[in-house]
């Protein structure tokens, strides 16, 4: 809904323009991400900025990209293909829901600066993993996820994209709760980080033996997703709504 989620700016391209340019448009927005597109007809290329740098992989961005093209574009393909930095993803429409194909995360034991981990976030996890571009940390139980008050300048120091905080669930709608920060991309803490769950749905789903996972981003906006792991690869599946459009005047 309005106001709630994670807000993405999505800017259709003709043709592409310097990164210089497509950057200091994603700071000006100083949203955590902003997707700029270029194509048609159900092929696309599609970049990703933070407004301090260009990321690999980005899940909201990818579904208001998604949003954007079919309902205000009104590319009507059965399925949207984004040839993206972390290889081709896809999206297909399913009236308001919208499901996107991600490659799922791969996970090694993080022995690293654990106590440096442990004294930003203020809890000690019982496990550290380091993903594709992120730290996992899992806590006890959710109620450490959701009264966490990290040191982001400590954070900031750890490397990679940034810290995915998570637990599993005892409440009946979801089956994992997460909060993501990353300050060293500068956003302190995303609202719903699409990406982080391909990290969440690889350590979760096999542990729960589940393929579908319902998971919730508990941070102040929140934002429920589910989640669905099938080999290598994580169903993303979530609705968009527009709040705004524009023009961009540039020198």
């Amino acid at each position: 809904q309005p106001f709630s989620g994670n807000p993405a700016a999505v800017v259709p391209l003709e043709n592409w323009v310097e990164d210089d340019l497509m950057q200091r448009i994603a700071e000006e927005n100083n949203l955590a991400e902003t997707a700029f597109v270029v194509g048609s007809n159900g092929a696309y290329e599609l970049r990703w900025f933070t407004p301090t740098i260009e990321v690999s992989l980005c899940g909201h961005a990818t579904l208001a990209t998604t949003f954007v093209l079919h309902h205000i574009l009104e590319d009507r393909s059965r399925k949207l293909q984004f040839q993206t930095k972390s290889g081709v993803l896809t999206a297909a429409v399913n009236a308001e829901r919208i499901m996107m194909d991600f490659p799922a995360d791969k996970l090694t034991s993080y022995t690293t600066n654990v106590g440096l981990v442990a004294s930003a976030l203020g809890q000690t996890p019982v496990e550290i993993y380091q993903g594709r571009d992120d730290l996992l940390c899992i806590l006890q139980d959710e109620r450490q996820v959701e009264e966490l008050s990290p040191d982001f300048r400590a954070l900031s120091q750890i490397g990679g994209r940034g810290t995915i905080v998570t637990a599993a669930s005892q409440r009946d709608d979801r089956d994992i709760t997460s909060r993501c920060f990353y300050p060293q991309s500068g956003i302190d803490e995303d609202p719903v980080t699409g990406s982080a769950h391909t990290t969440l749905a690889t350590y979760w789903a096999p542990k729960m033996k589940l393929t579908t996972l319902t998971a919730y981003q508990a941070s102040l906006r929140g934002g429920l997703l589910e989640l669905q792991l099938t080999d290598d690869r994580v169903k993303l599946s979530g609705v968009a709504r527009l709040y705004l459009e524009g023009k961009i005047i540039v020198p």
